[in-house]
């Protein structure tokens, strides 16, 4: 048996991510138009009391009392976090992005992808210094929306499509933490900073010392996750830096070992992850009520930054990098894949509801500045969304299960 075949015999991690997350992507299309309809409709009240009725105790003076809202933002979406990051750890060790070789367009493209994106916003809105902190909102990717959308194209979409999109987003989500933990960061408590410090070398320790068992680094990451609520830094780091720490058992051309630690917790989480954590967030955040939006409103710096930045900043930045990568000989265009088809996957990477909106709400707490985030950002996705797919629904050749164009 070859390499290749090794590597895709079994039911591999990635394979089941990819299927969790289309499935989960068509279902937080439904979640997102849901919220919409709801807080446009007589139950509108109804849906904003759920969201910010108050749940549990006062968990830290910065957040105040936890609202259903702040469950999901700080709690659930942490678990979302840690998926990410048992993701993108299981690649860059063992996957699609273990080489530099393998690393570089996806690299390159993702880089493109969240400069571009964020020069556009600022260059709409950057003038207003109060809205200078929303530059990072378009340059995110949602990956579990884009490969939704990548699905019901069926076989329209060859499968290195796919996996371009999949490691472009992974790299992409990588710059979205680093940018939530560098850029919004409130102010610094040390000493609770000190503690997620040391909860993390225990379970880097543990992971030392060949630890296999789950249940101590899911204390310890749960701990992790109350210290790093607690320092100013986001909760949601914690997650993927629990992920960090999760022990990975390397097999080399072959499928997942599912001695892994990180491999079992993957798998525990891919599917309430895609199923039920991020429809949830998606149905929490999505919800603006319309009845005061104009042209006007619309065409306010940053709502049109925000979709700007999204429609046009990612197929600019995603498809100018990859053909100058090409052109240049630094790397190879996706296999089985035309010009036509990358640009086409260019204009779905435009789709940045969930990580666009997790940012939005990290950088304005103002009521009215959150509704035009949502605006801006559902604006520039479901433009990227509906041309991404008519163009490689319709403009693009369909492929047999063999790969060839038909």
């Amino acid at each position: 048996m070859t390499k290749c075949d090794q590597k895709s015999s079994g039911r591999s991690a990635l394979r089941e991510f990819l299927a969790s997350e289309a499935a989960g992507g068509i279902l937080l299309m439904v979640a997102a138009a849901l919220a919409m309809l709801v807080a446009n409709t007589a139950f509108a009240a109804e849906y904003f009391h759920l969201i910010h009725a108050v749940v549990g105790p006062e968990l830290t003076p910065k957040l105040g009392p936890m609202t259903v809202h702040l469950w999901i933002n700080d709690g659930l979406m942490a678990i979302f976090f840690l998926l990410v990051g048992l993701e993108i750890k299981r690649e860059f060790v063992d996957g699609h992005l273990a080489t530099w070789s393998d690393r570089r367009l996806p690299v390159i493209s993702a880089a493109a992808g969240m400069i571009v994106p964020a020069a556009i916003y600022l260059g709409f809105a950057g003038s207003d210094p109060q809205l200078v902190r929303g530059w990072a909102i378009p340059a995110a990717t949602d990956i579990a929306f884009a490969i939704g959308v990548l699905a019901l194209l069926g076989s329209r979409a060859p499968a290195s499509l796919k996996l371009f999109l999949t490691t472009v987003a992974i790299v992409d989500d990588m710059g979205a933490v680093a940018i939530i933990a560098l850029f919004y960061t409130a102010e610094l408590n040390l000493t609770a900073l000190l503690a997620a410090l040391v909860l993390w070398l225990a379970m880097l320790a543990l992971n030392r010392f060949k630890v296999n068992a789950l249940w101590p680094y899911l204390i310890l990451a749960a701990l992790l996750w109350y210290a790093t609520l607690l320092s100013g830094v986001h909760a949601t780091i914690a997650g993927v830096l629990a992920a960090f720490a999760i022990p990975f058992r390397r097999t080399l051309a072959a499928p997942d070992s599912e001695d892994s630690a990180l491999h079992r917790l993957e798998h525990a989480l891919a599917k309430p992850v895609a199923f039920a954590i991020v429809p949830i967030f998606g149905f929490a955040n999505a919800g603006v009520s319309l009845d005061e939006v104009t042209l006007a409103s619309i065409m306010a710096p940053l709502p049109l930054g925000i979709a700007l930045g999204l429609f046009v900043g990612k197929q600019w930045g995603i498809f100018g990098s990859v053909w100058l990568a090409v052109k240049l000989g630094i790397a190879i265009r996706p296999k089985d894949a035309n010009w036509t088809q990358v640009y086409g996957v260019a204009l779905l990477c435009g789709i940045g509801f969930t990580m666009s909106l997790f940012i939005g709400g990290l950088a304005f707490t103002d009521p009215a500045q959150g509704d035009a985030v949502k605006i801006g950002v559902l604006m520039g996705s479901l433009l990227s969304a509906i041309c991404g797919y008519a163009l490689l629904r319709f403009a693009a050749p369909k492929f047999s299960k063999s790969g060839e164009s038909e």
